[in-house]
């Protein structure tokens, strides 16, 4: 399948750089060449990032059964300055992948790579609408205790559909989170930014806040996942494919 023609970024969006209240741990914008499917995160991008769970592993709806899994060695690549999800169906397992970069934190039991207590990230994205694939770039505790330890998600939804934020709030119930609706398309780019503060969280679209929760936020380390996968609640059609795309990536954790 072709892919989308690009569009150009504007400079005026990028988000390189301390910013008040924030330092930068971590900044990404895919401009160290082509890597082809299958090859990523090559030479050019290992040392900060990770291409995730191997090829096979079940990803949220095949861990309950579902014909769909990740496979990074079929779905990642890096072209024309952007890391690109090509999302489609081989032998009736709908694929997708759960990338994540490498920054400096201070994590242990287990050390991580890409672990922070509180932070602010923001993405640069759009996809193709896809019905029954689905994003949920999140953040997970490190403890794996959940709902306990709470779970963040912006951007999240089916690619169909608007991408919103939600907060999973320390609890022992698994539907006690709130959800911020955004009323976009992913179809275009657009700039989701996820501000996670002691007792706060903030997301933000294309500079605009879309809302706050300050009830029961997570507040154990918690590692980032660029999680994209299908199935939840339906799998896509046999025929359905396109692309995700993500232009760059800046994470900061609170100035001392």
């Amino acid at each position: 399948m072709e892919r989308p023609k690009q569009s150009t970024p504007s400079p005026s969006l990028k988000a390189s750089g301390d910013l008040p209240g924030w330092k930068q741990v971590f900044w990404e914008d895919f401009d160290r060449g082509d890597v082809p499917v299958g090859e990523f995160p090559g030479d050019a991008y290992r040392p900060k990032w990770s291409a995730g769970y191997k090829d096979g592993t079940p990803d949220t709806a095949g861990q309950k059964g579902k014909h769909s899994g990740y496979y990074p060695g079929k779905v990642l690549s890096v072209k024309d300055g952007v890391l690109d999800w090509y999302l489609h169906t081989e032998d009736g397992v709908s694929m997708g992948a759960a990338p994540r970069p490498k920054f400096p934190n201070k994590a242990e039991n287990p050390r991580r790579d890409n672990s922070m207590l509180y932070g602010r990230y923001s993405v640069r994205f759009k996809a193709d609408s896809l019905r029954g694939y689905k994003m949920a770039w999140l953040l997970w505790p490190n403890s794996n205790k959940w709902p306990r330890d709470g779970e963040i998600d912006f951007p999240e939804g089916d690619l169909s559909e608007s991408p919103h934020g939600a907060v999973h709030f320390r609890s022992d119930d698994p539907a006690d989170f709130k959800m911020f609706n955004t009323n976009k398309t992913f179809t275009r780019w657009h700039v989701a930014t996820t501000e996670w503060s002691p007792g706060k969280v903030e997301f933000f679209l294309d500079g605009r806040s879309i809302g706050v929760a300050t009830k029961n936020i997570p507040k154990t380390p918690m590692h980032l996942i660029l999680q994209t996968e299908s199935c939840l609640p339906k799998c896509p059609n046999s025929t359905t494919e396109g692309h995700v795309q993500l232009d760059w990536i800046a994470v900061w954790t609170r100035a001392e």
